[in-house]
């Protein structure tokens, strides 16, 4: 089906100036469009349509249509550890050992709470959603002026034990011949998950930009020259807050407070991946900001030993600013 085809769904549009979000709250909150310096920063896909989602059932199969969603609690489906063995000390509940959590986590598959509003110098988005699997309450405030987009997160654990959690943003972005990267350098990358390129295999660890492996360098600051055919999922250990990526004559770049956002997914297809068997690959790129790696909860909790926790009771904030601007 194509983009032309796609069934309905009632959107939102906040706009100030020349800068424009687009959200469908039916679809998870689902930002379908983000227009800033004069460019349609996200990636639509003619492979999946929008669809009325549902709980449990394969994100990339099913909802992967593009745009920009959020992830919580877990990217990757995974079932939590057991509290036993090499797992044992991990302090995790007994109410949440050996739960299964869905691909790319809660988010995606229900229909939001929204309120929207006009300001004088701008206007703002409010969605809200309920933890299915546990217990919690998820909201983000998109804030548009006529040079940003800020938004602000909040999630409040509403239950009565602590509460492991990885978040991350994910917007997909076209991959293209100009496609340029900028994140800081020297910064710890790990690798989560590599197709068609030799990266040292998952938990690899290089230096941004460089990932030397198999008797090759290369420089993920332009990854449509890394090789003709491939797609790696890295994780950038972020000790600057600031992110970008450029395209002809455009740039797009998030800033963030480290304390709170620790870390940077980078998906990156360049036609090596599809969900579908013996389907043609996909040339986009995820741009992710993130809490916690990598893309599993269990991984988190184990080997990568970067998830999060909420006490009972608490509430944790954090905030991303994106910012459009002319490359002259």
């Amino acid at each position: 089906m194509t983009a032309a085809a796609r069934p309905t769904f009632g959107s939102a549009e906040l706009r100030s100036g020349t800068t424009r979000v687009v959200i469908i709250p039916a679809l998870g909150g689902k930002i379908a469009s983000m227009e800033m310096a004069g460019r349609e920063w996200l990636w639509t896909s003619d492979v999946i349509p929008y669809q009325t989602p549902i709980d449990g059932a394969s994100y990339v199969e099913t909802a992967d249509s593009g745009g920009y969603d959020e992830c919580f609690p877990t990217v990757a489906a995974c079932t939590l550890p057991a509290i036993s063995g090499r797992y044992a000390a991990l302090s995790l509940p007994n109410a949440y050992s050996g739960l299964a959590l869905p691909d790319h986590g809660e988010l995606w598959s229900q229909s939001t709470t929204f309120e929207l509003k006009t300001l004088d110098d701008g206007t703002y988005a409010v969605c809200g959603w309920v933890g299915k699997r546990m217990p919690y309450r998820f909201a983000r405030a998109i804030y548009v002026t006529a040079d940003r987009v800020e938004m602000h997160y909040a999630v409040t654990n509403d239950g009565l034990d602590r509460l492991p959690f990885l978040w991350s943003a994910h917007p997909l972005l076209p991959l293209t011949k100009n496609t340029k990267l900028e994140l800081p350098e020297g910064a710890r990358v790990r690798v989560w998950a590599q197709h068609g390129i030799e990266l040292g295999g998952p938990g690899a660890e290089h230096r941004w930009p460089r990932a030397v492996a198999a008797g090759k360098n290369h420089d993920f600051r332009q990854p449509d020259l890394i090789a003709k055919k491939y797609a790696c999922k890295l994780f950038v250990d972020m000790g600057a807050g600031r992110a970008a990526v450029e395209e002809a004559n455009a740039r797009l770049e998030v800033s963030f407070d480290t304390a709170n956002v620790t870390h940077f997914g980078l998906w990156l297809n360049r036609g090596g991946w599809s969900p579908f068997a013996r389907g043609k690959g996909y040339h986009n790129l995820a741009f992710e900001p993130c809490i916690g790696a990598p893309d599993s909860l269990t991984e988190a909790l184990g080997q990568w030993r970067s998830a999060n926790w909420l006490e009972p009771g608490q509430t944790r904030e954090w905030s991303l600013t994106w910012r459009g601007s002319r490359i002259l």
